[in-house]
């Protein structure tokens, strides 16, 4: 042992001693560049996703990368330094589609509350709108967002009142004769009518007020349920006088021998107007003015006695190359009744 001893301390042996020496010497440099080259440990929060990533890395970009967890072209991240470690958030782009009144828009968020999400955006919502999410919803990948917009406006117009048609029954006229008393005319009505519309477009409306304008007049029908042979011997015509059917005494001064033919407004959908401004009507006839002059009242009967057109008053010409000298166009209700009347020879008494 002793000459073991001398012999490694000997100055023969002095490479062995220098090569020990350096041995321990790099040793004792790897131990205390340890701690420089050791790993950092990351905490790593990915929407719901945590995990815990050491390396050596310090880059967040690459952190990101060595876990797995490449941002993509919209996203980004946040880091926040601890006593134990450091965090990284990644915030990931969601894209969001709101439908505001009609109109479509698509936008990134990173984690916001609709709310939050509409401030930004300077978007509003009104107290008569709709929202399709509560304003507390935190937004997420493909949400759709939907506002519905309602406008309320005031429409102001006039409607008209259909007339009424009245029917008085009268046993001393033939059975199908009618003959209008009064004719009648539309009223008037005004409304305001409250209207919702809801992204512009009309969903309701109600009438706030209405208010008749102009009264409708009914139209008065007489209407004959008598027999037809009973009226014409009840029918008499002396020496300047005629007793109706009714009993009513007439008066004339004159009778022409004429011929007559019919007319009707019939499916014109409005009502006819004649020459001197009145409405067409039963009564109503078409002359010749120069041989009968307009406002004249005359009592007409078909020469055979078949018919009994009654009173009338010359108030049109109707056409020039039908309706002259001693020719005359009796007003109808109807155009079957027109055809069914022909063309007859008649009597007209021209009434004083």
């Amino acid at each position: 042992m002793h000459r073991l001893q001398h012999k490694f301390f000997s100055t023969g042996n002095f490479s062995y001693r220098a090569l020990a020496i350096t041995m321990v010497f790099a040793v004792a440099v790897c131990l205390f560049s340890l701690p420089a080259a050791a790993k950092n440990t990351y905490r790593i929060t990915d929407g719901d996703r945590v995990l815990f990533f050491s390396t050596d890395a310090t880059n967040p970009v690459d952190i990101l990368n060595q876990a797995g967890l490449a941002l993509g072209k919209d996203d980004t991240y946040t880091t926040q330094e601890s006593s134990d470690f450091s965090e990284i958030h990644v915030k990931r782009v969601q894209m969001v589609t709101i439908d505001n009144g009609g109109q479509i828009l698509k936008t990134g968020t990173y984690g916001e509350t609709v709310q939050q999400l509409l401030n930004r955006l300077d978007i509003s919502v009104g107290e008569s709108d709709t929202l399709s999410v509560d304003l507390s919803d935190q937004t997420r990948e493909g949400m759709e967002i939907s506002i519905s917009r309602k406008h309320f406006a005031t429409e102001t117009y006039s409607k008209s009142i259909p007339y009424e048609t009245q029917y008085t029954y009268d046993e001393s006229i033939p059975a199908g004769y009618e003959e209008v008393i009064s004719a009648g005319s539309d009223g008037e009505m005004r409304l305001v009518e409250e209207v919702v519309y809801v992204n512009n477009k009309e969903t309701s409306r109600h009438v706030i007020t209405s208010e008749v304008v102009q009264q409708a007049v009914p139209e008065v029908i007489r209407v004959g349920t008598g027999d037809e042979q009973a009226k014409q011997a009840a029918l008499t015509i002396g020496d300047g006088v005629i007793t109706t059917e009714s009993g009513e005494v007439l008066t004339y001064t004159n009778v022409k021998t004429m011929l007559a033919t019919g007319y009707s407004c019939e499916g014109w959908g409005r009502p006819g107007i004649t020459a001197t401004g009145t409405i067409a009507r039963v009564g109503a006839i078409a002359v010749d003015p120069s041989v009968i002059p307009y406002g004249t009242r005359m009592f007409i009967v078909s020469n055979d006695g078949q018919y009994v057109y009654g009173v009338a008053t010359a108030e049109d010409c109707g056409n020039p190359d039908y309706i002259g000298g001693n020719r005359i166009d009796l007003y109808f209700d109807t155009v079957a009744e027109c055809v069914a009347f022909g063309a007859r020879d008649c009597q007209v008494y021209i009434l004083g």
